[in-house]
């Protein structure tokens, strides 16, 4: 069942977080600027070509290509663009609104227009490390690995604070990145190739502009990658969850690293999407690797039950959703913090391994009906 959207009701509900997430899903390359953001320019080019000249202004919400495109366009007219190039078709306004609004769980008023679901690993289907398949899908550019021996590896107290033990922040290689004074994150794919590293900045101003977390760029190369297209930490759960048939879904790395010190490496089936936007490409891994439910463990991003708090209505939409779009081929189940024993934004396994349990058990089914 498709859906109507008001253009500028959803325009406005877009993050920039998430306008760099679709840059990144299209081959833009993007990167965070003092004005916005900065990519390549998909809107004329293939992904991953054209020169660095697309930017995205947050003072506007618009984009300028200084190339090959005249005036400014939105994100619905550059994904109404990158339809063009990348799959072939032609896509009207609402062919956009409704991709982006079903990418990132919004939700619209239903009408009657049957409209046939978009995968999300559809969109990479002309890029060109996409060529090649693999068993388990797309096989994403793997960095040199090298890298990771300039960082250096001191403790994070703060995070052993909040339960990250010394001996797995080291197992992951997480390090510390002076040079833009952030934490450093690898990712790998799960052949343990390295397909990114993202950083964790310890600076309060950058992390207000442009987000806690972000691809880290030393000496002109960006270390990004779709996080639609990679799963962090399944190269070290992927054995666990085949046993086990279940995979613990959280938002960030850091709840994956407190997952693996309360638990152990042997019993680790926990996995991030880094955020809480999951992609059929995701659940996709999940079944390839053999879990049979998934379940669900996003932050406390409500502060009151019921319709009071739009919070609240929005992540129970945004369960729901997920649970309509795939409990059809896995079972879906969700961690939702009724009585609000943690505290407002915490993840799951913030709070111990005592809380997580207590939050676990008491997991729901999300069905709106």
């Amino acid at each position: 069942m498709s859906r109507y959207y008001n253009k500028d009701e959803l325009k406005s509900k877009l993050e920039i977080t998430q306008i760099y997430d679709l840059l990144e899903l299209w081959g833009g390359e993007p990167e965070y600027t003092s004005f916005g953001i900065k990519s390549r320019t998909i809107c004329h080019n293939p992904p991953l070509e054209g020169s660095r000249k697309l930017y995205y202004y947050t003072s506007t919400k618009l984009f300028v290509c200084y190339t090959g495109c005249s005036g400014s366009f939105d994100i619905f007219e550059l994904a109404i663009k990158i339809a063009k190039i990348q799959k072939e078709e032609t896509w009207e306004l609402y062919d956009a609104m409704d991709y982006i609004a079903r990418y990132f769980g919004f939700e619209g008023q239903a009408s009657i227009i049957d409209t046939e679901e978009l995968l999300d690993w559809e969109v990479f289907r002309r890029h060109k490390f996409n060529r090649k398949r693999a068993q388990l899908g797309i096989i994403l550019p793997e960095y040199d690995a090298a890298i990771l021996d300039k960082f250096s590896y001191p403790r994070i107290l703060r995070w052993e604070i909040e339960g990250i033990k010394r001996e797995v922040s080291l197992h992951n290689h997480i390090g510390y990145y002076p040079g833009d004074n952030q934490i450093t994150i690898p990712h790998y794919d799960i052949n343990n190739r390295l397909v990114g590293i993202r950083g964790r900045t310890l600076s309060i101003e950058d992390g207000e502009r442009y987000g806690k977390y972000r691809p880290l760029l030393i000496n002109g190369i960006q270390y990004s990658h779709p996080l639609s297209m990679n799963l962090y930490n399944l190269n070290n759960s992927k054995d666990n969850i085949r046993k086990s048939q279940v995979a613990i879904l959280l938002e960030s790395e850091k709840s994956c690293l407190q997952f693996s010190s309360f638990y152990g490496y042997d019993k680790d089936i926990s996995v991030a999407c880094c955020g809480s936007n999951v992609s059929s490409y995701h659940i996709e891994l999940l079944k390839k690797c053999g879990a049979k439910e998934v379940v669900l463990a996003f932050d406390r991003q409500f502060q009151a039950l019921g319709n009071s708090d739009s919070e609240f209505i929005q992540l129970k939409k945004k369960l729901i959703n997920l649970y309509d779009k795939y409990n059809k081929t896995i079972k879906i189940t969700a961690i939702f913090d009724k009585e609000m024993i943690t505290p407002y934004k915490a993840s799951p396994t913030d709070c111990g391994k005592e809380v997580f349990e207590q939050l676990l058990q008491t997991r729901i089914v999300p069905s709106g009906r």
